[in-house]
């Protein structure tokens, strides 16, 4: 038996006894399908570095297959041009731009998808080609159409998927427009995140169709859901269990700022321990209260900064005790998040699983608990 097939089998045998893997069909694809075609070269972060540092792994330099292997987010491109190959530096510095996501989260994903034998399914962000090969070897090349945005990832993929013997529909575009010549669909899947769900995906995919994907924002914040189309242009669903994290789709990346220039502002008392922001759901409730807010800071000192209108908020303990808040612009930001973060906590401070959300072709709003729970509207 070969290396990389001992280590996929050892790989595959560790997510079934935990649980990821409860599907047998599952288990056949992460056994069939070989994780090296996909990755080649990647970055591993550089432990302690600051600002963050990568090194390259080249491909079958000593430790690079047991790397495949781990069950961990490979990065294989920075600032959305710089990949492994293309650097003879030791360490290297950037902003991921395209990953192959850890297997596990790929495999929950699609069994949390609830394909069948049939369905015709729409994959938005091929990426390395891997979770698009999984999909194909359960569901067959002619029911899987996968759209990458990266012309140059997009090429590496469709050649690492022909090296390992699959043949799915491959577009190159703009995912957010989805496939309107391909639809309608039964599934779609996206292994990026967005701000709101595009409109176009929910006339492609058929009422009864089901669509995965994580919702995201400025301040980078993530929840995934899964949503029950219910007829064109509407869906209704419930944001899932666990912690999932994407790399946001690049049209709906925030803007280039200026640099963060703190200035005066009004100053008050916090009712809220700025810390919470820091938590998974408080980030994600903050998110929702200023969703064109850039979340900085740490601690007791947090920095949101508006990169619409330029408003800010900044926290700062207090001498005596407690917190202060100091805000500036048309957009009193920690007034909303005060308020949001409040109603999160009369609710007991729930996981993202109590959460659902509601979409129409005039609105899209996530809610707390129940419809007519609190709620805050995306920004479509």
């Amino acid at each position: 038996m070969s290396a990389s097939r001992q280590l996929r089998d050892t790989l595959t045998d560790q997510l079934t006894e935990d649980g990821t893997l409860a599907e047998p069909e599952w288990r056949d694809a992460a056994r069939a399908v070989a994780r090296e075609l996909f990755t080649g070269s990647y970055f591993r972060r550089v432990p302690g570095s600051v600002p963050t540092g990568y090194r390259p792994v080249q491909k079958n330099e000593p430790g690079w297959l047991e790397g495949v292997y781990t069950d961990e987010t490979l990065i294989t491109q920075l600032d959305g041009r710089v990949r492994p190959d293309d650097t003879a530096e030791a360490t290297v510095t950037g902003n991921p731009s395209s990953s192959s996501t850890l297997p596990s989260l790929v495999l929950r994903m699609w069994q949390q998808l609830d394909v069948e034998p049939g369905h015709r399914v729409l994959e938005i962000g091929t990426g390395t080609g891997y979770s698009t090969a999984l999909g194909a070897h359960r569901l067959g090349d002619a029911h899987l159409t996968s759209v990458e945005y990266d012309p140059v990832v997009g090429a590496a993929a469709a050649a690492a998927l022909k090296a390992a013997g699959f043949a799915p529909r491959l577009i190159i575009g703009d995912g957010l427009r989805g496939d309107p010549e391909g639809a309608p669909y039964d599934r779609l899947i996206a292994t990026c995140s967005v701000r709101y769900l595009p409109l176009p995906w929910l006339y492609q995919v058929k009422p009864g169709g089901k669509i995965l994907v994580t919702l995201s924002g400025w301040s980078y914040a993530n929840a995934l859901v899964l949503l029950d189309v219910t007829g064109p242009g509407e869906a209704t669903g419930r944001f899932l269990p666990g912690y999932t994290s994407f790399m946001i789709a690049r049209p709906h990346d925030r803007p280039p700022r200026p640099a963060l220039a703190l200035l005066p502002g009004e100053e008050r008392p916090t009712r809220i321990d700025p810390a919470q922001l820091e938590t998974w759901t408080g980030g994600w409730i903050t998110q929702l209260a200023a969703p064109s807010a850039e979340h900085l800071g740490a601690g007791a000192e947090q920095i949101l900064w508006d990169v619409s209108t330029g408003s800010q908020a900044r926290t700062a303990p207090h001498p005596q005790g407690g917190w202060t808040v100091v805000q500036r612009g048309p957009v009193r930001l920690w007034d909303r998040v005060e308020s949001a973060v409040e109603q999160w906590q009369d609710a007991g401070e729930p996981h993202q699983e109590k959460f659902g959300i509601t979409v129409s072709p005039v609105g899209q709003r996530v809610w707390l608990d129940t419809e007519d729970g609190p709620g805050w509207d995306l920004p479509i």
